[in-house]
């Protein structure tokens, strides 16, 4: 039989990059409002950590602001330190921190590439290298989120840099689940990857643009994502979900059943050797 959330996570620590808004903060909110967890708000956006610890904290929760950008493998060891010696072991870490980027492949500016790497991919990387050889050396449970996408398993034009570093998230993440279990924590040690799929957040007004090439097409990409934001499910709905997935033991966390769909479709095509298939006109949200 399954345990719930608030077995598994309820008065635990959780430490949550990018938690200034989208789904870091809605993650924040349910951990903190639901499952009565301390939850250590990390985000490059100070003063919206600082404004959500406020709003928490008014609610009765527990909850710690760091600044923090990803990017500095030294920041995400303060981190690690600032956490464990102020709120205690960290039973959850999500490492969410993540950008967008618009436009044709050929027309990204080289520093938005470099960017988009270092916080989607880099970020995940330092998150674990500072979290999880404490969280392996503490005898409770405990579980390690890294943020995929519903673009981690599918392909989508006009955000290349944004889909390959998701596709990288969750290999990594399929690597590191093995890696924990070849070393013999698996036992105390959960790693699951979270595959969002149409989820409110800032991330599409934030994306970077292009500055020379076809301007136009990447700032059309991006107004036909700002229209998905309008239909998206909201954070702390989609937080409950990953929770009640988590503590069923599965390995990808979906915000939605059409990210399951995009992940058959994605072993047909695979399986079939066929190239991909561009899908023209507006997008939209699966009624599912």
């Amino acid at each position: 039989m399954s345990r719930s959330a608030q077995e598994l996570f309820g008065g635990g620590v959780a430490v949550i990059t990018g938690a200034g808004a989208g789904i870091g903060a809605g993650l924040a909110r349910y951990a903190a409002r639901e499952l009565g967890m301390t939850v250590v708000l990390a985000d490059i956006d100070a003063r919206a950590i600082a404004d959500l610890r406020a709003e928490l904290e008014a609610d009765g929760a527990r909850a710690l602001d760091v600044p923090c950008d990803v990017r500095d493998p030294q920041a995400l060891e303060r981190l690690a330190e600032r956490s464990v010696a102020e709120a205690g072991p960290v039973r959850l870490l999500v490492n969410n921190a993540g950008v967008e980027q618009f436009g044709y492949l050929w027309d990204t500016p080289v520093p938005n590439w470099e960017r988009l790497l270092a916080v989607n991919v880099s970020g995940v990387f330092h998150g674990i290298k500072a979290f999880l050889p404490r969280m392996m050396a503490e005898p409770g449970q405990s579980w390690v989120w890294n943020l995929s996408s519903v673009g981690g398993v599918s392909a989508s034009p006009l955000q290349a840099p944004y889909i390959m570093s998701k596709h990288a998230v969750l290999a990594l993440t399929e690597c590191l689940y093995q890696e924990v279990e070849l070393a013999g924590h698996a036992h105390h040690v959960h790693v699951q990857a979270v595959l969002p799929g149409a989820v409110a957040s800032d991330i599409f007004e934030s994306a970077g643009a292009v500055e020379d090439g076809d301007i136009t097409a990447a700032e059309d990409h991006r107004a036909a994502m700002l229209r998905i934001k309008a239909q998206a499910m909201d954070p702390v709905d989609a937080a409950r979900v990953f929770f009640g997935q988590a503590a069923e033991g599965e390995f990808y966390l979906r915000s939605q059943p059409f990210v399951a769909d995009a992940m058959t479709a994605r072993a047909d095509v695979l399986t079939h050797r066929r190239a991909p298939l561009l899908i023209r006109g507006d997008y939209a949200v699966p009624a599912n």
